[in-house]
């Protein structure tokens, strides 16, 4: 809903900055490389430098901008968010760009390339944290605003006027609401004021100058909404429907247009599109070099296992996965052969009903097992998993099949993404949680996504690891 961002003026104009702060890194870049005392002398004539150069990055970074659609207000409402993207493309045009002077421009120095790098970085963000400031600074006057009303003052819609307040730094102003619920009239929620019926639209919207019109209205009253957009065709505003689905969606649901009909995702993926390609190159990498460093490890606890007890060595059980796709997780064995068929010495269940499965005195444990848990050696085959794509570095726990039938509703939203071996809340408790606990934490963690956050956890980790919290 940022109005800056999707406005085709201030996408251009961010577009003309960045490509004149680049333009500029690359002119300081080759003054820095020739004046610096640091590397082999160089003079103006030693390299090729010149128009087609800027030309050559000017190109490319057009292109990457476009292709990742960097500009899109979903890419730059949280700084976070946006920080990420700029990284990214700055990433990938250098990439590009490398690739391109090693076919064209070999004769260029190496730590010009450097230079230039670093200072379209440090160009980049300090020219968008000063934009975002100054966006903060202008919405918080109030300085070209967009005035919303909000039709529907129902759960859907006192949603959409907390979330204009939330993002009032961006220019939005939410008027108010009608609503022809009689108990409402009056009210005030999210600091909006239900000014009263649905009949009093056209009046409203005159009256206050509303720049946009947002129909948050339950489906039974699709007759109503029909007339009043029907009605707001003669006056300049722009019309929005929040369809009366949001219950049902599981994160961030998604439109999308089908040869004329807009179609609805209420259960898509909540880490998709460049997010997800980065974190399973992220899983590909890191469970690949654990496995070249840690397989010594993994070597003598296997045949620990085989000389304490009888039975296999690796135990394969079933797991609930992304979207409630079972699949089996690989484990070190850290119990005795026939521990299934013990399981109801250590089953119990809370005051709720809840399944509390794990125990510190669980009498199934062996003696290479109390040690392997402790460490979370236990878990080192579950690497295998991460390569095969069904599970990642970090993410939600794989929860058994018993204990997802006992499943809220709400719970499953946690099987939106790709379960982890290290998660949020193992940085945060482990075990020391009963297992149906752990829900809270998941969703924080999918909601709060972000590949700095899973460098975060997984950091974490070495350290609860090592003091062996929570683990048994």
């Amino acid at each position: 809903m940022l109005r800056r961002e999707e406005d085709a003026n201030f996408i251009i104009f961010t577009y003309l900055s960045d490509l004149l702060l680049t333009m500029m890194a690359l002119t300081l870049a080759y003054i820095a490389r020739i004046t610096l005392p640091y590397g082999a002398a160089l003079t103006p004539d030693l390299f090729r430098f010149g128009p087609v150069l800027y030309i050559t990055i000017g190109a490319i970074w057009t292109l990457i901008v476009f292709l990742l659609n960097a500009y899109d207000a979903r890419h730059t409402l949280r700084a976070v968010d946006e920080l990420q993207s700029l990284l990214v493309t700055i990433g990938l045009s250098a990439f590009v760009f490398a690739g391109v002077l090693y076919l064209s421009y070999r004769d260029l120095p190496r730590l010009l390339f450097v230079y230039f790098v670093l200072l379209q970085l440090t160009f980049l963000i300090l020219y968008r944290w000063t934009m975002r400031l100054g966006l903060r600074w202008a919405g918080a006057r109030k300085l070209s605003p967009r005035r919303i009303l909000v039709i529907g003052a129902g759960h859907v819609g006192r949603t959409v006027g907390q979330r204009i307040q939330e993002e009032a730094w961006t220019g939005l102003e939410l008027v108010g609401y009608l609503d022809d619920d009689p108990a409402k009239i009056g009210q005030t929620y999210a600091g909006g004021k239900v000014f009263g019926p649905l009949s009093l639209a056209l009046e409203i919207v005159g009256q206050k100058q509303v720049d946009e019109v947002i129909f948050a209205l339950p489906l039974r009253a699709h007759e109503a909404l029909r007339s009043l957009v029907l009605a707001l065709q003669e006056y300049p505003v722009r019309v929005r429907v929040v369809p009366d689905v949001l219950d049902l969606a599981f994160f961030r649901a998604s439109m999308e247009d089908w040869d004329g009909i807009p179609l609805i995702g209420l259960r898509e993926p909540a880490i998709s599109g460049f997010n997800r390609i980065i974190k399973r190159i992220f899983d590909l990498v890191v469970a690949s070099l654990s496995l070249l460093v840690i397989w010594p490890v993994m070597l003598i606890t296997a045949v620990a296992i085989r000389l304490d007890s009888p039975g296999p060595i690796i135990l394969k059980q079933q797991r609930v996965g992304e979207n409630g796709r079972l699949f089996y997780v690989y484990k070190f064995r850290s119990m005795v052969q026939d521990a299934d068929k013990r399981q109801h010495e250590v089953l119990r269940e809370t005051p709720d009903g809840q399944i509390i499965h794990k125990h510190r005195d669980d009498p199934r444990v062996t003696r290479v097992g109390r040690i392997i848990r402790r460490l979370s050696i236990d878990e080192l085959p579950q690497l295998f998993n991460v390569l095969k794509g069904e599970m990642s570095m970090v993410g939600p726990r794989p929860e058994l099949p018993m204990i997802v039938a006992r499943y809220e509703a709400w719970q499953h939203k946690r099987f939106a993404v790709p379960p982890g071996i290290t998660g949020w809340w193992q940085v945060s408790g482990r075990s020391d949680k009963p297992m149906h606990l752990h829900t809270e934490d998941d969703l924080y963690y999918i909601t709060h996504y972000s590949p700095l956050l899973d460098l975060q956890i997984l950091w974490r980790t070495i350290g609860v690891v090592l003091k062996g919290k929570g683990a048994f």
